[in-house]
């Protein structure tokens, strides 16, 4: 598989990073519903065989159950992937979420992770959730320090704004942006995406895919029979109308992903990779076999009448 640069590091990402919040399981609230712990390290160790070299998870992700999986996974593998995790979303007794960045919270959180992950140092800790009311700054000069300490290799931060990465920029270096980004959910484009690529900021989307709605395999049928645990109960894309018009814009990418050999899942990553501000895409999967869908996009690089073919459909349906 490729391997691009991530920002000013020296972390080669293939095009392909392993996504792990649906192996969080379903006991808290944005789960994906029951999760076998068996498929999950299964669905690693393929990801690992089939050439992905790193992995992205948190500690929210089923708190703190995705990164005991992963550190299970990893469990007596000499070559081991790089690891991306996240700090900022804390819960409590009752498994109510929370926000903290406060420097006792971080350094509780890397105490943590280390821990399940079972690691000495983690390749690239990002602040999760920033809220324009945290002390973003504090939180990444607290972050700069546990690079010093050789806890941490690199700093990224997701879901941030063009001036949250300057403030901390000054700073410390930040490697890597974690934005969604996708057919579906394309706005970083305007600002974030330019930006990034200017100042080599590394960029790995997550949700290429949408959480599935661009795989080809959903339905309205498949939308009814999700368990209530799902989050994508209450996501907006998932209801109509705006289901009925992701489904007829999927129908029309299906056609363009079979004349080149593809399936429609992997022409979603191949467009969202086709950007030159990406680096790689984040692409979460549950069990094995989810891969063989997933891996090829990639090494697709769409050519410019596919990826202006696919836009006018884009623009269409939004």
């Amino acid at each position: 598989m490729q391997k691009r640069p991530l920002g000013k590091s020296d972390m080669n990402f293939t095009t392909i990073g392993l996504g792990t919040w649906a192996m969080g399981g379903a006991d808290w609230d944005f789960g994906w519903g029951p999760q076998d712990d068996k498929k999950s390290i299964d669905t690693i160790h393929k990801a690992l065989d089939m050439g992905v070299n790193w992995i992205d998870t948190a500690p929210v992700y089923g708190l703190g159950h995705s990164e005991t999986v992963v550190g299970r996974a990893l469990e007596g593998i000499s070559e081991k992937p790089y690891i991306a995790t996240k700090l900022g979303r804390v819960w409590n007794e009752k498994k109510e979420l929370g926000f903290d960045l406060r420097p006792s919270s971080i350094r509780k959180e890397i105490e943590d992770s280390l821990r399940r992950l079972q690691v000495e140092i983690i390749d690239l800790y990002q602040i999760h959730w920033p809220r324009d009311k945290d002390d973003v700054e504090r939180a990444w000069e607290t972050m700069a320090e546990l690079v010093h300490e050789e806890k941490v290799r690199y700093l990224g931060i997701c879901n941030a704004s063009v001036e949250q990465l300057q403030s901390i920029s000054r700073i410390y270096p930040v490697t890597s942006l974690q934005p969604p980004y996708s057919l579906v959910k394309p706005d970083v484009e305007n600002e974030l995406l330019p930006y990034c690529q200017e100042n080599q900021i590394g960029v790995v989307p997550y949700s290429p895919m949408y959480k599935g709605l661009l795989t080809g395999k959903f339905s309205h049928e498949y939308m009814q029979n999700l368990p209530e645990s799902d989050h994508r109960h209450r996501d907006p894309q998932f209801q109509d109308p705006q289901l009925d018009q992701n489904l007829k814009m999927v129908d029309q990418l299906t056609e363009i992903a079979s004349r080149s050999g593809y399936k429609v899942a992997q022409l979603a990553i191949a467009w969202t990779l086709k950007n030159p501000a990406v680096t790689s895409a984040i692409v979460g999967a549950r069990k094995p076999d989810q891969l063989n869908d997933i891996v090829p996009a990639g090494d697709w690089e769409l050519s410019d009448e596919e990826k202006a073919e696919i836009d006018r459909i884009k623009a269409k349906h939004s």
